[in-house]
């Protein structure tokens, strides 16, 4: 158990709401929505999903060998799709976390992220406030949606959205949007809206293992150590940020879900789920620790900066949170030590399914969640 997090704080999430609760995940096939998934799906819940088919190989979603008929392969902005699937599966929950997630990609397909992000948002939320059987739905977008001055402050869910880059821009045009939609189509804020209720979940700087995005952190570090080189070569060794384990957020998103069925007043707004400031670190230390765990692999840290403008300093403050009893388990030491655990065990030949389940059955064990 992490020292000073006093895990015991944490709530958890009640397994006991979810089982067979039908749920639709969008972006399933991504890193983050194939462990939300495998954790819906281990708590009993109906879960289908909407997403593109999965990038590269490998890919978590693959490995768990998740490619049922409750996967539907199609792009967010299409509504036709969107609509045969709210119609044909009857979601009382909708977990959006679709998007172009990737800041570098973002500077060479612009369109493409502000599509995805901004219209692909409106577009899910326009045809779920026309399916009466969803009853809530949480919006996943990115600690960089806030207009971000790297000065050390811990931004809070009512500071200025923003961004420079396309991808930070995007996801801050995804929170005004969805404010947008709410406030349009959705009930108090719309007499005659429906009766879903609507939050955004802010987070980012997620790793764990099943991750293989390009130009991300942890998976080029395990790439470059698993490689015949052995070699890891960072893009941006100072930058500091506050890292999280994947199913800290995961489970912040669960329990908003759980507030928002429930019609809990103040819960359809916008919450920052992230890590303590103490927890922040940077590139250069994430990569020697995940070396070290994984026994294998040196560093290559030039002192020539990435040539794209990428963030240095960002955090988050998720007080707020705590009124879900949501606060962290993990401390760096930990997120590092599972993320490593899960990949070095992968190479080895282990189920990934396994990994991801014992991962999970221990975040909830930590939570006091676990039935």
């Amino acid at each position: 158990m992490g020292d000073g997090h006093g895990s015991l704080e944490n709530l958890g999430v009640n397994p006991g709401f979810w089982k067979g609760r039908r749920v639709l995940v969008t972006g399933h096939t991504g890193f983050k929505g194939a462990w939300l998934t495998c954790w819906l799906e281990l708590m009993g819940a109906d879960v289908c999903g909407f997403a593109l088919a999965p990038e590269g190989t490998p890919n978590l979603w693959a490995l768990l060998d998740r490619n049922t008929g409750k996967s539907h392969i199609a792009d967010i902005n299409d509504q036709a799709a969107i609509a045969r699937v709210l119609e044909m599966e009857r979601p009382e929950i909708v977990m959006h976390l679709a998007a172009q997630s990737l800041v570098r990609r973002s500077y060479a397909a612009p369109i493409e992220t502000f599509a995805t992000n901004v219209v692909g948002t409106v577009t899910l939320l326009h045809l779920a406030s026309q399916a009466e059987s969803v009853r809530g739905v949480v919006v996943v977008t990115s600690d960089k949606c806030y207009e971000n001055y790297e000065t050390g402050q811990a931004y809070r869910e009512d500071d200025r959205m923003g961004g420079r880059d396309p991808y930070s821009a995007s996801k801050g045009c995804a929170e005004l949007a969805t404010a947008a939609m709410r406030a349009s189509y959705f009930h108090p804020y719309a007499a005659a809206g429906s009766r879903a209720r609507v939050a955004t979940a802010r987070a980012g700087n997620v790793i764990g293992g099943g991750d293989w995005s390009e130009d991300r952190l942890v998976p080029d570090i395990v790439r470059g150590c698993l490689s015949p080189a052995a070699m890891v070569a960072l893009r941006s060794p100072r930058s500091v940020r506050p890292w999280q384990h994947v199913l800290e957020p995961l489970g912040g998103y669960l329990m908003l879900a759980e507030q928002l069925f429930g019609e809990v007043a103040g819960a359809d707004a916008a919450w920052n789920f992230g890590p303590d400031e103490s927890e922040a670190r940077p590139v250069l230390d994430v990569a020697q620790a995940i070396v070290a765990a994984l026994g294998q692999g040196r560093i290559e840290a030039p002192e020539r900066e990435a040539d794209l403008h990428e963030a240095k300093l960002l955090h988050i403050d998720s007080a707020k949170a705590r009124e879900l009893g949501w606060s962290p388990v993990f401390n760096f030491e930990e997120t590092i030590r599972m993320t490593a655990d899960w990949y070095r065990r992968w190479s080895l030949g282990e189920d990934p399914a396994s990994l991801c389940a014992e991962q999970i059955e221990s975040y909830m064990t930590q939570c006091g969640a676990a039935k």
